[in-house]
């Protein structure tokens, strides 16, 4: 089951069948918390209700401008098991420890959700730039080129112009 985010994604599972259960459209024109918040509370919602066992996010992680990666993480889940190096025996929780949990989880949650929005925008925005900027260098190459045949062509206009006038003045002094 999928929730997708931007009309590729949803246009790519739609063909395959897979079972959408969201699409949210138009998510990437006005970019905001609030929207990873209600994102973060559908999921939530969806696993709460066990309709789905566990979520997955695929994204593209934001190496550079030149380079993204597609990635996929595991966010629910929660794996709240200490380390076996890790001793906690002695730690007092104040409030709860389950009270604790239940008031950073569903922020910590959302603030992955927001992450991985930002990674994803940040992504596309530089593989736009870049495909803008290739678009641009072949736009000057393409000139380079025209002007240079341009030149040709009119430098063979004023030379065989030149000839006619050559050839005209002999034809006259004869």
């Amino acid at each position: 089951e999928l929730f997708c985010i931007g009309k590729k994604g949803y246009e790519y599972f739609k063909k395959r069948d897979y079972k959408i259960v969201k699409y949210y459209q138009d998510l990437w024109l006005e970019l905001n918390y609030n929207q990873a918040i209600t994102l973060g509370n559908d999921i939530v919602s969806s696993y709460v209700n066990h309709q789905i066992e566990s979520v997955s996010i695929i994204y593209n992680y934001f190496k550079n401008t030149g380079s993204q990666e597609v990635v996929s993480n595991k966010i629910l889940p929660f794996n709240f098991k200490p380390d076996k190096k890790t001793l906690i025996a002695d730690i007092i929780y104040e409030p709860s420890k389950i009270a604790l949990v239940k008031s950073l989880v569903p922020k910590y949650f959302n603030t992955q959700i927001w992450q991985f929005l930002l990674e994803s925008f940040a992504s596309e925005q530089a593989a736009r730039m870049l495909s803008m900027e290739n678009a641009t260098e072949n736009a000057k190459e393409m000139i380079d080129e025209l002007n240079l045949e341009f030149n040709k062509v009119r430098q063979g206009a004023i030379t065989t112009e030149m000839l006619e006038i050559v050839g005209g003045a002999e034809a006259l002094s004869n």
